[in-house]
């Protein structure tokens, strides 16, 4: 029985030393580690704390809640649409902005391309004009 005791402690310490890396880690791995396990740790112990906090309060404040209720009800209600209804305004109001905005943008560009659009105009006016008197001038030869 010894021989297979020691077989199975070597094959563990053989997959164990499988499991753990070839190199040492490095200075700032180690700083991160030592830095940010007692930053998580402390973290993860308010989140125990503030879930404890809310369970005791609901407990305490469940009496409360059933007994004020025909009241706090209508009160949330109307907290809620009045929340609702100022989202709303406000993000209608955004959307106005930007569409007006988005016009006066247009605008200022067809202002700037105006000129050019009226010298284009001029000159197909012009050579339709031209083209007008030669093809009134063929029309009179013939």
């Amino acid at each position: 029985m010894g021989d297979r005791d020691r077989a199975r402690e070597r094959h563990t310490i053989e997959a164990m030393r499988d499991l753990l890396p070839e190199k040492e880690p490095s200075a700032s791995q180690a700083l991160a580690v030592a830095t940010l396990l007692p930053l998580g740790g402390g973290l993860l112990a308010l989140a125990g704390l503030t879930l404890l906090g809310s369970v005791i309060g609901l407990a305490l404040l469940t009496p409360l809640l059933l007994l004020f209720s025909p009241v706090l009800v209508p009160a949330a209600l109307l907290v809620a649409l009045t929340v609702a209804g100022v989202l709303t305004s406000g993000a209608l109001g955004l959307t106005g902005l930007s569409s007006i905005w988005y016009l006066l943008k247009q605008a200022r560009g067809m202002v700037q391309k105006a000129p050019e659009q009226m010298e284009n105009a001029k000159r197909r006016v012009g050579e339709a004009a031209q083209a007008a008197r030669s093809r009134a001038e063929e029309t009179k030869r013939a």
